[in-house]
């Protein structure tokens, strides 16, 4: 089990300091802000959606490696996927970070996201990896308001 976590924590450090899609989408039909008060995570998140796809997605912000890294998975993983899919995804993705139980349809559906699964034992942090996934529900949703973990 030390070999997995050791690879999980390799999977979120190399996100971290080499985020995927960390840049503005000039294009852009959805859009949401994000703030993690307890950390002090920011987060600005763009998508482009058409005909019920996610087109392209990307992140700008600063936060901690959880946070950063939770995004750059997020976007790499909703890249082709449809908004009803991405929403189902949301639901396994907040289970898995709370702590409830997956059956293992859904654990393998979650890819790479499943790293985050240990977050679980640190309450502080299921904010920082969420973060993202609130904010992506406000695009979605297209909320004027800020995405906030508290």
């Amino acid at each position: 089990m030390s070999e997995l976590r050791e690879l999980y924590q390799e999977v979120i450090l190399d996100h971290n300091k080499n985020p995927r899609n960390f840049k503005q989408l000039e294009l852009h039909s959805h859009h949401a802000n994000g703030h993690n008060p307890l950390c002090g995570d920011k987060l600005e998140l763009f998508l482009d959606v058409s005909d019920g796809i996610i087109r392209n997605i990307s992140f700008i912000g600063s936060g901690c490696a959880i946070s950063t890294s939770s995004a750059s998975l997020m976007t790499q993983f909703l890249k082709g996927k449809s908004v009803v899919e991405t929403r189902q995804y949301f639901e396994s993705f907040h289970d898995l970070v709370t702590g409830k139980e997956l059956n293992e349809e859904a654990m393998e559906n979650l890819g790479k996201l499943a790293v985050f699964a240990g977050v679980q034992e640190f309450p502080a942090r299921v904010k920082c990896a969420s973060l993202s996934w609130h904010t992506l529900m406000n695009a979605l949703d297209s909320s004027q308001e800020i995405a906030e973990t508290e």
